[in-house]
């Protein structure tokens, strides 16, 4: 990642209130197949997928966009699409997200199954490119996660004819693809797929309403999460929350505590946001504790959070952290050059990097409801090819102008998030 010099801005993706509108295609577009990106030779068959705030990053040319990872997947599917996201929002005057709508459409007219799975409360926020999806022919399900759950289906993830998978932090969003820091991993595993899918499975029956309980040689959402290697990375799927999962030995809060208390030099991680609490209110210590403990035994802990983190609910967490030592560091991304663009313009990437061999990549911010009450996914990736990676991907950000340590005494003012 390349930085540009910037003045300051504000930010943030979806979470609260439903921004612009969407853009219905006519039902005889839905037929024509888009253009596809032109084909990749791959040289591995896992690799991380990026997307950036344009005029603030410049383009790593090692990593390929989202929405040409997403749109080359859909435009490949021969059999089976399957989509798991909190929402869906496409911009009123089309963008890059378009092409990848009109590409699962196409899907459909040469007979893919397309299945796509969304969180109930923010479906009723987003309802126009829903519709748009049910007109195309796609099966659509609401998750009520709230209710079976606690919180909302956070997770973001795409599985083509079961062994082609995204999954990471980029939100079915066009600021996702145009203004917003993501980052995710593409893994080509019919393994690694097939586990993704029982989560999809299992989030599935419960969206119909039908129960989920775990057989023990049964239904196709009980799967044991094994390691995978993936040319020299090792990757192990997690996910949360406890208590929902194919296989409750991969809760990603275990592990990623584990893999915090086994990190010997150095600690990177990037979050949109954090907190040692619940949202409401109750403390949850459990990875607070572990980057401290990290930390007092001469761990290196780097810590990046997005500009949202200054709102008066958030701010203190950061601030605990800096006050014990702990590098902290927020990252201002600045308005757009037409201005203004809410829920946008901010670093929403979600990754952990540990001695630069061991790696996290998610959909999870660090706060308690995120583990315990929402889906999310996320893989555990050893491997120096993409630690490194991402290492290189959080010095640029952590020394480029948009980074400001935080001031433990000092009173921020609430960013500009929504309308």
């Amino acid at each position: 990642m390349v930085m540009f010099a910037a003045s300051c801005g504000e930010p943030r993706p979806a979470k609260q209130a439903a921004p612009a509108g969407a853009m219905a295609a006519p039902s005889a577009a839905l037929a024509v197949a888009p253009a596809a990106p032109a084909t990749r030779s791959y040289e591995h068959a896992i690799e991380l997928v990026e997307s950036f705030p344009e005029g603030a990053f410049a383009d790593d040319p090692e990593l390929p966009n989202t929405g040409d990872v997403w749109l080359e997947m859909i435009s490949g599917a021969r059999r089976t699409v399957a989509l798991g996201q909190l929402y869906v929002s496409n911009a009123p005057a089309g963008g890059r997200l378009e092409p990848v709508l009109s590409a699962l459409g196409a899907a459909v007219a040469r007979g893919v199954e397309v299945r796509f799975l969304v969180d109930a409360t923010f479906a009723a926020k987003y309802p126009a490119d829903l519709e748009r999806l049910e007109r195309m022919g796609i099966e659509l399900r609401r998750l009520d996660a709230k209710t079976t759950m606690g919180g909302v289906h956070h997770a973001k993830y795409l599985i083509v004819d079961g062994s082609d998978a995204y999954l990471g932090s980029a939100n079915f969003d066009w600021r996702s693809l145009e203004h917003i820091h993501e980052l995710g991993l593409r893994l080509r595993s019919a393994e690694l797929g097939g586990q993704l899918a029982s989560v999809f499975e299992r989030d599935w029956v419960a969206a119909a309403g039908e129960r989920t309980v775990i057989e023990p040689l049964g239904a196709p959402w009980s799967r044991r999460f094994v390691p995978v290697v993936l040319d020299e990375a090792r990757v192990e799927l997690v996910a949360s929350p406890k208590g929902h999962l194919p296989d409750e030995g991969a809760w990603d809060l275990e592990r990623l505590v584990l893999a915090i208390d086994a990190a010997k030099r150095e600690l990177l991680l990037q979050l949109l946001s954090y907190d040692a609490r619940f949202y409401d209110g109750a403390a949850f210590t459990r990875l607070d504790d572990a980057l401290v403990r990290a930390h007092s035994r001469g761990v290196r802990v780097r810590v990046l959070l997005s500009s949202w983190q200054t709102a008066k609910s958030k701010i203190h967490a950061a601030q605990s952290l800096a006050r014990r030592g702990l590098d902290v560091r927020i990252v201002t991304v600045p308005d757009a050059a037409a201005g203004f663009i809410p829920f946008a313009r901010v670093v929403h990437a979600k990754y952990l990097v540990i001695d630069r061999a061991i790696a996290w990549v998610g959909t999870s911010n660090f706060s308690g409801d995120y583990f315990t009450k929402s889906r999310n996914v996320g893989a555990i990736v050893t491997s120096s090819r993409i630690a490194a990676k991402l290492g290189a991907t959080f010095d640029a950000l952590a020394k480029g102008p948009l980074a400001t340590p935080v001031d433990p005494a000092a009173s921020y003012p609430a960013p500009r998030i929504g309308e």
